[in-house]
């Protein structure tokens, strides 16, 4: 067939580009978040472009004022809250007073005040103090009166700005996570403290429920805890993974040992049930191994709910996260879920084109997979009817349908 431009291939995106709610198609099509964390000003054309072209798009608090422009942008558009399950912040406490909008469900002053009992101690009876964090105190998730205040706080302040959501950070799952080696005095252990997380959440779930608000906790590092991940979002709308099998250029996740399936699972256990999957990897952008191995992998269980971002941490976490080319292909509907096709090697076919992941270590030779019927069109243009991968390598292939 020779050379063909990627126009000839690929379908329209519409208006509401290929990231809008609801657009996927089945998983041929990719969704894109927004984390819109660092806080700094965002034009309103900015503002449009994202709404039109994110499925989700994460604010703080205080920006509020900016969820009537980008529901008029798109109606559409998931837009969540940022709130810290785990923590209070005392940089948000000025003269004895909590700020009116806060990263957290409770505020400092306010805990410092009346309820002294909801933070966390040390073996040594001292307060948590997150490492590497000033200003963070880690707060007991699983006293109830806790649970009940941070739900209610939350909720009036969503509700009130009109989020649709709230991303919940740190659901955590080591008992040391703040603090390498030293665990909270009421929870010694690992599975003390996912039992206190189960119960904030399994006791906060009617609330959020009941008012309208999806949630959305961050579970990063779930895939080094065995049943975390489902037994954590059960009792929420879904789940973030904020390091998803790739964590820099060349720290690439593979199948042994460290488990590329244990990730892709997240999404698919999210789409069988319903629920939302975001999943953030990180490189250096322009490096194409890291970001095609991570972006074939999500479409390996991708449906209807999950959606990707990349982040490049060398130029301090881009805002917003670049949009992809490749977010505006569509592969069209997936034939059936993916399937082994060599060892640890992936394959995914969908009505118009394929996904392909060695999942080997890096260093491993190169896997050849011949492609199904149809010639195909790799990401440089090139009519292909099979892939040479490496160890920790994707691709992501169309064809004319």
């Amino acid at each position: 067939m020779g050379i063909t431009t990627a126009a000839a291939l690929v379908a329209p995106a519409g208006s509401a580009g290929a990231g809008a709610a609801g657009d996927t198609g089945g998983g041929g099509r990719v969704q894109s978040f927004w984390l819109h964390w660092n806080g700094s000003p965002v034009s309103d054309a900015t503002l449009a472009t994202e709404a039109r072209r994110r499925a989700y798009i994460v604010l703080n608090a205080w920006e509020g004022a900016l969820v009537p422009k980008l529901k008029a942008a798109n109606p559409d558009v998931q837009v969540f809250v940022y709130k810290d399950l785990t923590s209070t912040r005392s940089y948000a406490c000025r003269s004895g007073v909590d700020d009116a909008q806060l990263p957290t469900g409770v505020g400092y002053c306010e805990a410092e005040r009346h309820h002294p009992e909801w933070f966390l101690l040390d073996p040594n009876g001292r307060r948590f103090e997150y490492s590497g964090y000033s200003g963070h105190w880690q707060m007991d998730v699983g006293n109830t009166a806790y649970q009940r205040a941070w739900a209610a706080n939350v909720i009036k302040s969503s509700t009130a700005s009109g989020f649709d959501g709230v991303l919940m950070d740190n659901a955590l799952f080591p008992c040391d996570a703040y603090h390498e080696g030293v665990c909270p005095a009421k929870y010694p252990t690992d599975a003390a403290l996912q039992d206190a997380y189960l119960s904030m959440l399994a006791g906060t779930r009617d609330d959020f429920v009941a008012a309208g608000l999806k949630t959305v906790a961050n579970l990063s590092n779930a895939r080094l805890h065995a049943g975390a991940w489902d037994a954590y979002t059960e009792h929420l709308d879904g789940g973030f993974d904020e390091w998803w099998l790739t964590f820099d250029d060349t720290n690439l996740l593979s199948e042994y040992p460290e488990g590329w399936s244990r990730q892709v699972a997240q999404i698919a256990s999210n789409e069988a049930r319903g629920k939302i999957t975001w999943v953030q990897p990180h490189f250096t952008h322009g490096q194409d191994r890291p970001y095609r191995y991570a972006l074939a992998s999500y479409l390996m269980a991708a449906g209807e709910r999950a959606a990707i971002a990349d982040v490049d941490e060398t130029d301090g976490y881009d805002d917003p996260s670049p949009w992809r080319a490749e977010y505006d292909w569509d592969l069209g509907e997936p034939s059936g879920p993916y399937r082994r096709v060599a060892s640890n090697v992936f394959q995914r076919d969908f009505a118009c084109g394929t996904v392909v992941v060695n999942a080997n270590r890096t260093a491993s030779g190169p896997v050849t997979v011949r492609l199904g019927t149809g010639t195909h069109t790799d990401e440089r243009g090139a009519a292909v009817t099979s892939v040479s991968l490496p160890g920790t390598t994707g691709s992501i292939l169309r064809k004319h349908c």
